[in-house]
């Protein structure tokens, strides 16, 4: 049976792929940490519940509109007004089966055979594919651990060409947790000024997930560039909502009027009861959310403590997300028995089988010679995955 070429190119989450298989190996009774999986380990919090049971009761069971009930998008324009300082029409946000559909669909509805998209690496596993679905190029700009995991002003301008169509930006990151300064937005701003055919696609799905002190700094708030920046956002990570599957983008009306159009031969609307969760999530309480940052703060002190502890781990200090990206080039070529271990990927599958902690091997976020690691679970688990990994590199020689 033929096989399309499009899905034939594109690679399998290795995300998703570890966590499987990490599930597997549990249920045959070996005892796995998970730190591959990027999903809160709270409960979603009782009065987002309420309001989708609310939902079930009052008989939310119909189609609901293809970019999202307009009481939703209502709230999320006044969400990104007193949050971000954002001005969206309730008409500029179309609501989607969670922030990776909404980014898909973005990029499918801007991107041409050919057109070239920016991505600076280490980045999220799908950007590259979902380019590639639109059959655009993606141009990789390659940052590392010396410069925190942040593309420079003289790199982005040297990747712009004139197939330039968009840029990705991810802040907080995943896989990295690092966030960009006002000051480091503003130079990539002063950039990107200068090229108005640039769409600026900023995914900002971490936001709320920030230990820097300060407030939060969209990229949709540089006048220079507001006209052109896409937000991606949703409510899976600052409120653990990420079974109920809503995101949205709040972009230019003309690109919110094609990704509707897409969406509207895709998938429809999003669904009726989560799409009423999410606006009590919006609209109700946000206690939550601060405790649950307080939680992921404490961890990642935690997990970055013991990992500098590590001999042989290049480490930083992620300011967001749940995530560390720890370099382990120093175990790369070392063995132990006949187990060689000849990349990251090598030394990822190492540790679930000697060590039964899940990680991601880095080269699936376009950076070999790092592995990431999700600290979204129980301090725990956390010192004792640790202890695990320490003991396990300790046998390669």
């Amino acid at each position: 049976m033929a096989i399309s070429p499009r899905v034939k190119a594109l690679a399998v989450s290795q995300t998703l792929a570890m966590s499987q298989k990490s599930a597997e190996l549990k249920a045959q009774g070996i005892d796995i940490i998970n730190l591959s999986v990027g999903e809160p380990d709270f409960n979603t919090p009782d009065h987002i519940k309420q309001a989708g049971i609310k939902a079930i009761e009052e008989n939310y069971s119909f189609y609901s509109p293809v970019p999202g009930y307009m009481s939703l998008r209502k709230a999320i324009a006044d969400k990104l007004s007193r949050e971000n300082g954002l001005s969206f029409e309730p008409t500029q946000i179309v609501v989607g089966n969670g922030a990776k559909h909404s980014l898909c669909n973005v990029i499918m509805a801007t991107v041409a055979p050919g057109d070239e998209v920016i991505i600076p690496t280490p980045a999220w596993v799908s950007y590259v594919e979902m380019v590639k679905l639109a059959e655009g190029k993606s141009v990789l700009v390659p940052t590392g651990l010396e410069q925190n995991f942040k593309i420079t002003p003289a790199q982005l301008e040297a990747a712009i060409t004139p197939r330039t169509t968009a840029i990705i930006l991810c802040s907080p990151s995943n896989p990295t947790g690092s966030v960009y300064t006002r000051e480091e937005l503003q130079s990539l701003v002063d950039v990107l000024a200068r090229y108005p055919q640039v769409l600026v696609i900023a995914d900002e799905i971490y936001e709320h997930i920030n230990y820097t002190g300060g407030d939060f700094v969209s990229l949709a708030s540089f006048p220079e560039i507001a006209d052109r920046t896409v937000v991606i956002n949703g409510v899976s990570k600052a409120y653990a909502m990420t079974g109920w599957r809503i995101g949205y983008c709040a972009a230019p009306l003309e690109i919110a009027k094609a990704v509707t159009k897409l969406q509207g031969q895709f998938t429809s609307g999003a669904s009726s009861i989560a799409q009423k969760a999410a606006e009590a999530a919006y609209t109700g309480p946000q206690d939550c959310v601060e405790e649950m940052r307080r939680a992921f703060e404490r961890r990642r002190d935690l997990v970055v403590r013991l990992a500098r502890e590590i001999p042989g781990l290049g480490v930083n200090e992620p300011q967001g997300a749940f995530y560390l990206f720890p370099e382990v080039s120093a175990y790369i070529g070392r063995s132990f028995g006949d187990r060689v271990i000849k990349d990251s990927g090598d030394l990822a599958m190492y540790l679930l089988d000697e060590a039964h902690v899940a990680t991601v091997d880095g080269a699936a976020f376009c950076a070999p010679g790092y592995i990431r690691l999700s600290y979204a679970t129980s301090d725990e688990n956390i010192v004792e995955a640790m202890r695990r990994i320490a003991a396990a590199l300790a046998k390669l020689s």
